[in-house]
Formats: structure tokens, C-alpha cells, sequence
């Protein structure tokens, strides 16, 4: 029961992999992220050794979004510091869709790419989905590409969704076992939602899954069933104490930016769960900032290194 399985969960935290508050257990996104860097590392300088080159990931940002701009940032900071190279395409907000398109065929086709990234979401006159096709499904290191996402959905290998994988070595790393387990998505995204349902239905993992979205009737009677709770719907404070049963697993996935004059930024970011008001309730979950986002940077870092490996495999590089 899940009761019981904190008992070895909570033996963890003494040797430093999460932290404790009363009887709940934080999750950390950091040490499971500097763990796959440390991974990472060594992939990568065995990579460079053997073959002379270092991964490589093209990154593609339309327009000026600072929160796009932060996460792009932080790829490229990640890749610097794993070895990888990199190379951004910037584009204006007014950018045409043909433009794109052209950029992303020279990047299918150029040999010292292995891995492609469009930052989402793009401008409201650019079809996100004719995009997201067009990226080569071996070079796909966001899992979107229909190739990957029906891969994943029938258990064969492919690249997986950044966020979704994350959350998975984040769960793995703190022993939270999700088989027979409740489980509660609340958010349908192509990004999130869908393919975090798709990894735990898998044979191996056999959680039973509840997606839930906005016309889904009576929302808390469900989310306070459920043994694990994953909130993905970019709605600060959304979920509150009333809408989660007492020892749930909650997994923060929003990062939200909110109003706040006493910081000096004007703002301060928040998740989709009223944590201050939640926690209490919970035995694990998982803190914003510094719980899921980290680990979706360091998953799009690791499809990156199984891109290049795969490539160099076949000889396409």
C-alpha cells in the first residue's frame, strides 16, 4: 500500500534525496537532475572519444516570449555544460510558416544535427502541427513527432515527450511505485497529459489512469481518489486541499508566473497546486519552482545524447 511503501522512500531522504517536512516527503527535481548529468557526462565524453564530434541540438525560437527565451537559455546552459554543441535559429513573432518549414528541412538534412527542437508554442498564424511533422522523427528530441507519440502508445522505442520522461525518473528516483496505483492526470496536453497516461498504462509501470480536463463533471470527487495526483493544466493555485485525499502522491507540473509586489522582479512563480495548503495533506510532492522543470531539461538533454548515439550507429552522421 502506499502507505507503506514511503516507509523505504523515507529511508532515502536520510541520505539526502529529498527533504522532509513533518511526514511528507519533498521532491526535488535537483539531485535527480545533477544524477542524469553526471550520467550524461560520461556518455557524452565516451561519445566525443569514439567519434570525434559532439552531440548536436538545434534549438528554433519564434518571437520574444521571456519565459521561451529563459527555458531556451537553460537548454543551452545544460548543453555547454554536458559538451554538447548547439546551434538557435531566431526568428520575429511575424516569421511566415514557409520560413520555418525551410529552416526545419535544412536541419532534417544537415549531418551534424542530431537532434531538433521548436520551441512551443509558436504564433497563432503558424500551425503548430504541420511544424512539429515536418521535423525528421529521428532528429524529434521533444517527442512530438506522430511517429514517436504512436511509438509510445504501443510500448516500442522511440523519443518520449521531455516533461512526461522526466516525471518518470523523477518517481523512479524516489521509489514511488505506480503499479495497481490510482492514478489522476489532470490536464489532456499533447505534451503532457496524453503521454504521461501512455507511460504509465505500459506493461511494467500498470498504474490505472484517469485523465481528467475541463468538461470533465465534478472534478474534486475524482482527483480525491486517486493515490497519485499529476496536475498539468497551467492554472495557479488550481488544486486545492479539498480536491486531494490525505498520504496522496501530488505531482506539480505548472509553472505560473503571479503577480507579487515584494519581489524584486514583480513576480513569483507558482505551480497549479496550492502547495501551502496541499502539503499538509500529502506523504510526497513535488515543489515549484525546483521540481518537474528541472527534469524536463535534463530528459531533452538525454534524448539528445540517444539521438546522437542512434544516429552514429547507423552511419547517418
Amino acid at each position: 500500500m502506499i502507505a507503506n511503501h514511503f516507509v523505504a522512500t523515507q529511508e532515502s531522504f536520510r541520505v539526502g534525496y529529498g527533504e522532509r517536512e513533518t511526514d511528507m516527503l519533498l521532491l526535488r527535481g535537483k539531485p535527480v537532475a545533477e544524477q542524469t548529468y553526471v550520467e550524461l557526462r560520461q556518455r557524452s565524453a565516451q561519445f566525443i572519444a569514439k567519434h570525434g564530434y559532439a552531440p548536436s541540438l538545434a534549438v528554433v525560437l519564434v518571437g520574444n516570449d521571456p519565459a521561451s527565451q529563459s527555458y531556451v537559455a537553460s537548454k543551452q546552459k545544460a548543453c555547454e555544460d554536458l559538451g554538447f554543441s548547439h546551434v538557435d535559429h531566431y526568428f520575429d513573432e511575424d516569421v511566415s510558416q514557409e520560413e520555418l518549414l525551410i529552416c526545419i528541412k535544412q536541419l532534417n538534412e544537415d549531418i551534424g544535427v542530431d537532434g531538433i527542437l521548436v520551441q512551443l508554442p509558436l504564433p497563432a498564424h503558424i500551425d503548430e502541427g504541420c511544424i512539429i511533422e515536418s521535423i525528421s522523427a529521428e532528429k524529434d528530441v521533444d517527442g512530438f513527432h506522430p511517429q514517436n507519440v504512436g511509438n509510445l502508445l504501443l510500448g516500442r522505442p522511440g523519443f518520449v515527450s521531455c516533461t512526461p520522461l522526466g516525471i518518470l525518473r523523477l518517481m523512479d528516483h524516489y521509489q514511488i511505485d505506480v503499479s495497481g496505483k490510482r492514478v489522476v492526470i489532470v490536464g489532456r496536453s499533447n505534451i503532457v497529459g496524453k503521454p504521461m497516461a501512455s507511460l504509465l498504462i505500459q506493461k511494467g509501470r500498470d498504474a490505472t489512469i484517469t485523465i481528467c480536463h475541463s468538461k470533465t463533471h465534478d472534478l474534486a470527487s475524482i482527483t480525491k481518489e486517486a493515490d497519485i495526483l499529476i496536475a498539468a493544466i497551467g492554472r495557479p493555485a488550481f488544486i486545492t486541499a479539498s480536491m486531494v485525499k490525505e498520504g496522496c502522491v501530488v505531482i506539480d507540473v505548472g509553472i505560473n508566473r503571479v503577480d507579487d509586489e515584494k519581489r524584486a522582479r514583480g513576480y513569483r512563480l507558482v505551480g497549479d497546486v496550492d502547495y501551502e495548503a496541499v502539503s499538509p495533506k500529502c506523504r510526497a510532492i513535488t515543489p515549484v519552482p525546483g521540481g518537474v522543470g528541472v527534469m524536463t531539461i535534463a530528459s531533452l538533454m538525454c534524448n539528445t545524447m540517444k539521438a546522437a548515439e542512434q544516429r552514429a550507429a547507423k552511419g547517418t552522421r
